[in-house]
């Protein structure tokens, strides 16, 4: 069973490895197409709400306020509010809204 474990970590590696590395080697020239471009762009993004969102409504006594929190911070990023503005008071809002007693 050991022996396996190995073998799906090397694999795991190599996969993460060419992943990153390949579109630095076979991509030389500026990327034009815009699709490719915006999808591109917004890569980070999708990537830290999907890492972000599941951990924000575990984290928290109550799925509720994970909810409502996520979605204050939402109409305070979309207001144009700093990304630390934005995360502290999101935290302060959990912390308000499980002090309530009716949440749980």
């Amino acid at each position: 069973m050991t022996h396996n474990i190995y073998i799906y970590m090397l694999i795991m590696a190599l996969v993460t490895y060419l992943i990153r590395v390949l579109p630095l080697t076979l991509i030389r020239k500026e990327i034009t197409n815009t699709f490719i471009r915006s999808f591109l762009y917004y890569v980070p993004y999708v990537t830290l709400a999907a890492m972000t969102f599941p951990a924000m409504m575990d984290a928290t006594d109550s799925p509720v306020a994970g909810a409502i929190a996520f979605i204050f911070a939402i109409i305070l990023a979309w207001k144009g509010a700093s990304l630390f503005v934005v995360s502290v008071l999101a935290c302060i809002m959990v912390f308000v809204i499980e002090l309530m007693p009716f949440i749980h």
